[in-house]
């Protein structure tokens, strides 16, 4: 009686450990409250959305500039992070493909053939030709645990390929972007070095011909206009500089690139950041580190499963002549079933239990990490875009009123009520003020890109 008590004691416990060591991934909970700021407001966050996100969006949707489309769809072709990025996904589908192997039998051929002779006797032949299976019987889900973390591995590696994926899409809008902000700038030095070398002309001119106009007017004069050509000078190395980088990121040797107007550009104005758990769906890289953490869990549990027995079930079937004492060969079945039940293993088990278990924590701090870095250029993106947008409307009416400063100072000046460094005084703010304008205007279209990227977009067209 007391025998079958401790034999069904057993086997409930037997079954009970089953059940935990095939226990499927469950994601945990994690921080996001408050993830993202209001970017209208120094304390208030953005309420979950349920609605389809900006982030979600197909990038042609986005970013509609035919040129900018054909310079990404370049990019996605040859970009080389992109292709090696593919390969590694490719590399894990293999991985996957061998942990599900796994759960069948091996099976090998192993002929044999020996010749022997006693004392110079007549020769006596053997052979054996063998095929062997052997399965383990994976009881405790060592192999399942194996091939759900590799599944999970495989998870995370498709992620990081939307990541990058990602990246490129964004890096080369916002490249494109920078260069089409580099061109307005050009137009609008352009315009200015004709003002100021007009301004010039006419300082010469009166100093030729009205008293009081001393050489330092004209002096002053013809500095603005250099000073205006030495940024000339300047933005064509960036210019040059962009075209550069673009070319690279694109996969082609350095050239110029073709591309638009800034002012012709249409981006979206109005965003559903779709915070909270949303973020944590779309976003790969907060994705990838979640199926990290899924890994680890799974690695868990198989650290767990070898403190429990391996049974190992062989079976061989054998043509053989049994050293010769048959013949011609029959056929010889055979099976075995093995148990190998872990006793002493010099502390590996449990080192290798807790190191799992350690890393899982580690897995775990860095989700919540890439949850709460995922939050914040969200928040970065929302409060760049309105800023810029505040600022670009403010210096839109400044560089109204600094074009009728300069008209009126050059007036002024040619009824000799207005000195010289009025006039390039007015010059000089005004094209300050164009300039950040189109600086902001830029900076505005970058906080969409980042704001796109930073809500997991990009991945699909």
């Amino acid at each position: 009686m007391k025998k079958n008590i401790i034999i069904a004691a057993l086997a409930l416990l037997v079954m009970g450990s089953c059940k935990t060591l095939r226990t499927e991934y469950e994601r945990p909970e994690v921080n996001t409250k408050g993830l993202v700021r209001d970017p209208s407001s120094l304390t208030d966050t953005l309420v979950s959305s349920n609605q389809a996100t900006f982030g979600q969006l197909p990038w042609r949707s986005v970013f509609t500039d035919p040129q900018l489309q054909a310079l990404i769809q370049q990019a996605l072709a040859n970009n080389a992070d992109l292709l090696n990025a593919a390969l590694s996904v490719k590399m894990v589908e293999e991985q996957v493909r061998m942990a599900r192997l796994a759960f069948l039998p091996g099976i090998s051929f192993t002929p044999q053939g020996t010749i022997s002779s006693w004392d110079y006797g007549k020769a006596t032949k053997s052979y054996q030709l063998p095929i062997t299976a052997s399965w383990n019987a994976d009881l405790f889900g060592t192999l399942l645990n194996q091939k759900r973390s590799a599944q999970a591995t495989l998870l995370a590696t498709k992620d990081y390929q939307v990541a990058v994926q990602t990246n490129v899409v964004c890096g080369v809008a916002n490249l494109y972007y920078t260069l089409l902000m580099l061109d307005r700038q050009m137009e609008i030095l352009d315009d200015m070095s004709q003002l100021t070398q007009d301004t010039w002309d006419k300082m010469k001119i009166m100093k030729d011909n009205r008293i009081g106009y001393r050489s330092t007017a004209v002096q002053s004069a013809e500095a603005n206009h250099l000073s205006v050509q030495a940024q000339k000078a300047e933005l064509k190395r960036q210019i040059r500089e962009m075209e550069n980088s673009m070319s690279v990121l694109i996969g082609q040797p350095a050239q110029t690139i073709k591309r638009g107007k800034l002012e012709a550009q249409s981006l979206p104005q109005n965003f559903s950041a779709g915070v909270g758990i949303q973020l944590l769906n779309n976003r790969a890289d907060v994705h990838a580190a979640e199926m990290k953490l899924a890994q680890c869990f799974y690695d868990i549990n198989t650290a767990r499963s070898r403190f429990y027995p391996s049974i190992t079930i062989s079976g061989t079937g054998a043509f053989t002549n049994q050293n010769g004492l048959v013949n011609p060969g029959k056929m010889l079945w055979s099976a075995v079933g093995s148990l190998v039940q872990p006793i002493f293993q010099k502390g590996q088990l449990t080192g290798g239990l807790r190191v799992a278990e350690m890393q899982y924590e580690q897995a775990y701090n860095s989700w919540q990490a890439t949850v709460l870095k995922a939050g914040s250029e969200v928040s970065n993106a929302l409060v760049l875009y309105n800023s810029s947008a505040e600022k670009s409307d403010i210096e839109a009416q400044q560089i109204e009123v600094l074009k009728k400063n300069v008209e009126d100072t050059k007036a002024l000046m040619a009824s000799s009520g207005s000195t010289y460094l009025e006039v390039i005084q007015a010059q000089s703010s005004l094209l300050s003020t164009q300039l950040s304008k189109v600086a902001d205007d830029f900076y505005k279209m970058q906080a969409v890109v980042n704001l796109y990227q930073a809500l997991g977009g990009g991945g699909g067209e």
